[in-house]
């Protein structure tokens, strides 16, 4: 019998040739209401089938859901080799994958035309299919109650329709003939459904050069995550410059110091400079205390000591440095008067023979004259 099942387009993007690709989930397991009138039973006004899970996910079934022919709206029949170049807008992936209770398949349209209606609105996908029904009454693993088990199912097309869940709907209580047997039975899909399904607005968004075609609501939810992402993105970029400039600072504080440390030459340089000038000021002044004073310090204390507060009076650190050289070369000269104090006089012998024998001349010259 042929049958019809329900699906809708997802994860649409459209490639760089301007095909259309997309996945749908479709043929799942459980149980689906179909008018009795369909099935070959117009003693029957609803009839429930259930699909088991080894029926719809053995390897054998699977197999015929991949290559399919796309189609714009069911054919007239089965699709065959005669006529897939004449209603094929596309075809399925070989791979047919399980997705919980459902079949994955992926679909890729290559006609131009399709590909205009599909992003114009036209989403809806009703999957053509044969299968024989096994009559007789059960109930399903949810508890419902069934009156007929669907078998040896065959994939033969997926259909682009416009409304609806599988073409045009027949619903129990629909007073108009019924119309959905275009190609085979449709499950029965609810009013309130097909409604909102037809109300659907569709719109095409580009994201990262793909085309998405997605609801006004998806769409406004992709903008929203797009500038959302945007100003995340400029929030990092800013915060990655700030801690650029931090890690320039932590950078150059580092080679500050490295080049404030000295090596083992330079300390020893500095500390033969410092024993000079502890030398020269303990040599001007030799109370003075000079722990803990800086070199500039040492030389103000010494010349204060020397001349005083008043003497240094709106001076410059150059004056007081100049002072303080003048003071340590005088220092370093010496005061004969104080040294002769402290060493006493010592008179060369040769001088104090010249001088005792200028005496006695004087003497003998003063003698001879009668003095």
């Amino acid at each position: 019998m042929k049958m019809l099942d329900a699906a809708t387009l997802g994860s649409v993007r459209v490639t760089d040739e301007g095909y259309l690709v997309a996945n749908v989930r479709t043929a799942r397991i459980g149980t689906q209401d179909y008018l009795g009138v369909e099935l070959d039973r117009p003693d029957l006004d609803k009839v429930t089938v259930y699909r088991d899970e080894y029926e719809v996910f053995r390897k054998t079934s699977l197999q015929t859901f991949g290559l399919l022919p796309v189609t714009d709206d069911h054919p007239a029949d089965m699709v065959t080799a005669d006529t897939a170049r004449m209603v094929s807008v596309g075809t399925t992936n070989e791979e047919v994958l399980r997705d919980g209770d459902y079949l994955r398949i992926g679909i890729k349209l290559t006609d131009a035309a399709t590909i205009r209606k599909v992003q114009d609105g036209k989403r809806e996908l009703s999957v053509g299919y044969t299968s024989e029904l096994v009559w007789g009454d059960g109930i399903a693993p949810d508890g419902t109650a069934y009156q007929a088990r669907q078998t040896n199912i065959v994939g033969n097309h997926i259909a682009i329709v416009a409304a609806g869940r599988a073409g045009p709907l027949a619903r129990i209580g629909d007073s108009k003939p019924i119309t959905a047997a275009r190609w085979g039975a449709s499950p029965i899909t609810d009013e309130k459904d097909a409604i909102m399904a037809d109300a659907i607005q569709t719109r095409t968004v580009q994201i990262d050069g793909l085309s998405v075609v997605t609801t006004d609501a998806g769409a406004q939810a992709l903008e929203k995550l797009m500038k959302d992402m945007t100003a995340a993105e400029k929030k990092a970029a800013e915060e990655l410059a700030a801690k650029d400039v931090e890690l320039a600072a932590k950078d150059a504080k580092i080679a500050d110091m490295a080049k404030a440390t000295l090596s083992d030459a330079d300390i020893d340089a500095k500390v033969s400079a410092r024993a000079d000038l502890i030398g020269k000021a303990k040599a001007i002044a030799k109370d003075l205390a000079t722990a803990g004073l800086s070199d500039a310090a040492i030389r103000k204390a010494v010349v204060v000591a020397v001349l005083g507060d008043a003497a240094l009076s709106g001076k410059s650190d150059a004056y007081v440095d100049a002072r303080f050289d003048i003071l340590s070369e005088d220092a370093a000269k010496g005061d004969p008067v104080a040294d002769a104090l402290k060493t006493g006089v010592t008179v060369a012998t040769d001088a104090r023979a010249e001088y005792v024998k200028g005496l006695g001349t004087a003497y003998l010259q003063s003698v001879g004259k009668g003095a």
